[in-house]
C-alpha cells in the first residue's frame, strides 16, 4: 500500500526555532520567472498562499478554486492539493507546524475559525492589512535580529485575528452555535482525520470527545445541519478519494487501509455516496 505524497519544508528555506519549522518566501522568488504546477500531495505542516496578484488554480480536497488578485488560502496537515499559479504571480507562501506556532500558543477562538477556510476572497482594504502583517514576517524572518521568532509569533496572532474577521467561507458554522459547541465541533474533525481508517463509530468518538451520542449529534447540527454519521461517511469518502487520485494503490487495497476487510462492500458503500465505482472515479477525474 503506497501512501500519498507528503511533502515537508525543505532544509534549504526552513528555519530552526526551539525545535520547530517555518518558512515564509516571496511568491516572486519562487516562480522565478515560470510556472509552477504542483500534483496531487499532502503536507505534515500549515500551508498559507497569500496572492496579491496573478491568476492559476488551486484545488483543496476536490474542491477547485480559481486563483485571483487579493485571495488567501490555508491549508491543514493531512489535506490533499493541487497548485497552478502562472509565472507573474505576487504574493507570500508561509509554511510552519505545531511545534513553531501551536494552537495553544493562540489567544481567543480566531486560529479555529481560521483554520477552517481553506479559501477567502477578500476585499482591497482588508487584503492590504493582511498583507502588511506577513510582510513583517518575512522581514523578520530575513534579518534574523534578536527575538525574531517572537516578532513572527506575534504578527502570525495579528494576522489570524484579521483574517477570521473575513465572513466568507466554503463551510460556514451555522448561526447559534456557542463556543463550546464549536470546539468540540472543531476536535471531532481533528479526530475523523486521524482515526477514520480504525474507527467509525459514533459512539466511540462521543466517548474520546466526553459527551453523549445524543450530545455529540446535537453539536454536529447545530454546526453544519449534519448528523456525526454523515460527517463520519463524508471523511470516509474523503480519503478513498484522496487515495484513489493521489496513489496506484488497486482499489482493494485502499479498501483495506480505511479498515474494510470486503472490498466489495466498500466499492458499495462508494458508489452510494459518489454515484461512480471507486475504479470510474479514479478514470474520470484522474
Amino acid at each position: 500500500m503506497k501512501n500519498i505524497p507528503i511533502r515537508q519544508i525543505a532544509a534549504t528555506h526552513q528555519e530552526e526555532c526551539d525545535v520547530s519549522r517555518f518558512s515564509i518566501r516571496d511568491l516572486r522568488s519562487v516562480l522565478n520567472g515560470k510556472d509552477l504546477v504542483h500534483h496531487l500531495h499532502k503536507h505534515d505542516f500549515y500551508f498559507i498562499l497569500a496572492v496579491e496578484e496573478g491568476q492559476g488554480m488551486h484545488e483543496i480536497d476536490f474542491v477547485r478554486y480559481a486563483v485571483r488578485e487579493n485571495s488567501i488560502f490555508l491549508l491543514r496537515p493531512g489535506q490533499v492539493h493541487m497548485l497552478q499559479l502562472n509565472a507573474g504571480c505576487r504574493g507570500y507562501l508561509l509554511e510552519f507546524d505545531t511545534l513553531f506556532y501551536p494552537p495553544k500558543h493562540t489567544k481567543g477562538d480566531h486560529w479555529k475559525k481560521s483554520i477552517g477556510k481553506n479559501f477567502c476572497a477578500i476585499e482591497d482594504t482588508r487584503f492590504k492589512k493582511l498583507l502588511s502583517f506577513l510582510s513583517i514576517i518575512a522581514a523578520e524572518y530575513s534579518t534574523k535580529q534578536q527575538g525574531y521568532c517572537e516578532a513572527i509569533k506575534a504578527s502570525l496572532d495579528l494576522f489570524f485575528i484579521e483574517f477570521a474577521r473575513e465572513s466568507s467561507s466554503p463551510k460556514p458554522v451555522l448561526p447559534g452555535t456557542n463556543n463550546y459547541m464549536q470546539e468540540r465541533y472543531e476536535e471531532l474533525l481533528r479526530l475523523l482525520e486521524e482515526k477514520i481508517t480504525v474507527e467509525k463509530s459514533v459512539s466511540q468518538y462521543a466517548e474520546w470527545l466526553n459527551v453523549s451520542v445524543y450530545q455529540l449529534n446535537a453539536i454536529t447540527k447545530a454546526s453544519v445541519g449534519k448528523t456525526t454519521a454523515a460527517l463520519i461517511n463524508e471523511q470516509i469518502i474523503l480519503d478513498a478519494k484522496r487515495y484513489l487520485l493521489a496513489t496506484a494503490n488497486q482499489v482493494k487495497d485502499i479498501a483495506w487501509h480505511l479498515g474494510y476487510e470486503d472490498p466489495s462492500y466498500f466499492i458499495r458503500f462508494f458508489k452510494k455516496h459518489t454515484g461512480l465505482s471507486p475504479d470510474a472515479f479514479r478514470k474520470k477525474f484522474k
